[in-house]
């Protein structure tokens, strides 16, 4: 379901931004689009039969400079190989994918005369071959397709195995891509996006750097929280997006200490799975409205500026609407609060310590984010489409006051 289908969806009690404190109804009429997914150890082994299942004979592998190192790149492409599939290889994709990068993976894509594409990598690397697979079958600028539903020719087969747990991308119908002349992040989004196969192999997990398992990890738990107070929530997203910050809130510690864990990649595995479930179904909001503009002008981790700015919107929708923030509270193991505003300002609270806890900056300045900066962030943050789905309307004030106070 894109987002203009779910805003179309929306009951008018969410719909109309009174500011008073609604009910909690869900959309009325509910899609939920979900890819096949292979997930479990060893699951890398199973893309050739899956691309075999799809009928490609040549694939570009998308990938990015530190997994080739790993030993994950040569297993997928030894694989391959024996299966009797062509490959050719793009890596040249940086931790927030430019528009450049896209445009250089296409020719690749092209010179090699693939048929379709394998990402093996984090969210950057899983959006970066969207955007490869997007200029494949419509051609011109990548950035031409920002918002909804605006690539309107089939994509070409798209596997995803991501290496992180936390960006959803491997489930997902968004496509973030930085604009470095507007110094922002666009979203690109479709039901054609959503790849059509994940392969989620926690054994990769253990070549995560710490820092990395936090970050995406974090990234997953605002998508839960986003996705279970987001105006085009369903019961099937809210139960995806409870499991997964229940889980992610028992194991993500436990990866950050120690990413080679087993048990707490295959937890997190889950966690990152149900979340992108939840998102990619009921959106998002406020806290990635305000994230995208940053790490687009910054160049900074998009899951350590979520998790920065993700205690402040609890805050500002919570004081329209506390129930949502009751209700993730209670899955995370929270005593119950004297009263709903309590609840989601104690979650609020824990959101913040757990960020600290896994060892990530704790405001925007860490990242070289000024006063000053806060007009031009707040103007493309009100543009952004999560806005859209955020259960409080917020004004240019507000924006900013969010802004000021995550700094």
């Amino acid at each position: 379901m894109s987002v203009d289908e779910v805003f179309e969806r929306v009951p008018q009690s969410r719909a109309g931004f009174t500011g008073e404190q609604p009910a909690r109804d869900v959309v009325r009429v509910a899609k939920f689009h979900a890819p096949e997914v292979i997930i479990g150890r060893g699951a890398l082994a199973e893309i050739p039969r899956a691309a075999e299942g799809l009928g490609l004979n040549r694939l570009l592998i998308v990938s990015d400079r530190g997994i080739v190192s790993t030993p994950w790149f040569s297993e997928l492409s030894d694989r391959l190989h024996a299966a009797g599939i062509h490959t050719s290889s793009f890596t040249g994709i940086s931790p927030n994918p430019r528009a450049g990068e896209v445009v250089a993976g296409l020719e690749r894509y092209g010179m090699a005369r693939c048929d379709g594409i394998v990402a093996l990598g984090g969210g950057s690397v899983i959006d970066a071959a969207k955007g490869v697979a997007i200029l494949a079958a419509n051609g011109g600028h990548i950035l031409e397709y920002e918002g909804i539903d605006k690539a309107r020719h089939p994509l070409p087969p798209l596997l995803a195995a991501p290496t992180t747990a936390g960006s959803g991308s491997d489930v997902s119908q968004f496509c973030i891509i930085s604009d470095s002349d507007r110094m922002t992040k666009v979203a690109i989004i479709g039901r054609g996006l959503v790849p059509d196969v994940s392969v989620i192999d926690p054994r990769v997990f253990a070549t995560m750097p710490p820092e990395v398992a936090a970050q995406s990890g974090m990234d997953a738990v605002s998508h839960c929280v986003e996705a279970y107070a987001s105006r085009a929530h369903t019961r099937l997203t809210d139960g995806a997006a409870l499991s997964a910050i229940g889980t992610a809130w028992r194991s993500l510690e436990r990866l950050v200490d120690s990413p080679a864990d087993s048990d707490a990649g295959m937890d997190m595995a889950y966690a990152a799975l149900q979340a992108g479930m939840a998102f990619t179904n009921a959106i998002l909001g406020a806290t990635h409205a305000l994230s995208h503009p940053v790490g687009g002008m910054c160049d900074a981790p998009h899951g350590a500026i979520n998790a920065i700015i993700l205690p402040h919107v609890i805050r500002f929708n919570a004081q329209a609407d506390p129930s949502p923030y009751v209700d993730l509270a209670r899955a995370i193991g929270l005593p119950e609060s004297p009263t709903p505003h309590a609840a989601a300002e104690r979650f609020a609270d824990e959101m913040a310590r757990l960020t600290a806890r896994v060892g990530l900056p704790q405001s925007l300045s860490a990242f070289g984010v000024q006063a000053r900066d806060i007009p031009s962030l707040t103007v493309n943050a009100l543009a952004d489409a999560c806005m859209r789905t955020n259960p409080r309307r917020p004004t240019v004030a507000d924006v900013a006051a969010m802004y000021h106070e995550a700094l």
